[in-house]
């Protein structure tokens, strides 16, 4: 707010009449009031938003757990390629005899979604749940050497809205996965 302050005026006794001086004074508490106002919201608006990052838990490599070998009927296999193909085996070994025929193709998104809720929800009704209640579904994926960082990110991010919590990250193709493979896996 401004506020106009008469100063002077008035004769000097001399009888000329002379016009008041105006003197003008900008009166800034409202506007550092404002300036805090928002500097507080602000601040209390980025400590309340949440961190958009992806938190990854890794086992710890000092520990040395026992685990017995996964049934490939309990898996669901993804192979990451280029132009954002994803190949899948679902329940197949790769050494399998049927393999050959069950290796199938999708792409990152709906598609990929529909195949991991519709394989989990076969293997999760086909076999009990564990002792911590989790369901037998795993989900391994194996990014191959033509596959992106983008297409890694797409597919963790899958699991996350697939609320799969079995998967394991696999950078190692065996031999019989190279022959399924073939010219898919080199660059």
């Amino acid at each position: 707010m401004s506020a106009i302050v008469e100063t002077g005026g008035g004769g000097k006794g001399d009888g000329k009449v002379r016009g008041k001086k105006l003197n003008t004074n900008v009166d800034m508490t409202p506007m550092v009031d404002l300036g805090f106002l928002l500097i507080t919201f602000f601040m209390l608006a980025t400590t309340m938003s949440k961190p958009t990052s992806m938190t990854l838990n890794v086992p710890d490599k000092t520990e040395k757990v026992e685990t017995e070998p996964l049934k490939a009927s309990k898996v669901l296999t993804l192979f990451l390629g280029k132009n954002d193909d994803v190949y899948y085996l679902d329940g197949v070994a790769a050494d399998d005899p049927k393999a050959e025929e069950s290796l199938k193709t999708t792409r990152f998104g709906s598609d990929l979604r529909s195949v991991i809720f519709e394989s989990s929800k076969r293997i999760n009704a086909a076999y009990p749940k564990d002792e911590k209640g989790f369901g037998a579904f795993v989900v391994v994926i194996k990014p191959l050497v033509v596959s992106t960082y983008k297409n890694m990110v797409d597919v963790l991010d899958e699991m996350a809205i697939t609320k799969s919590k079995k998967y394991a990250l696999v950078d190692e193709l065996t031999d019989s996965e190279k022959k399924l493979l073939g010219d898919k896996a080199k660059p």
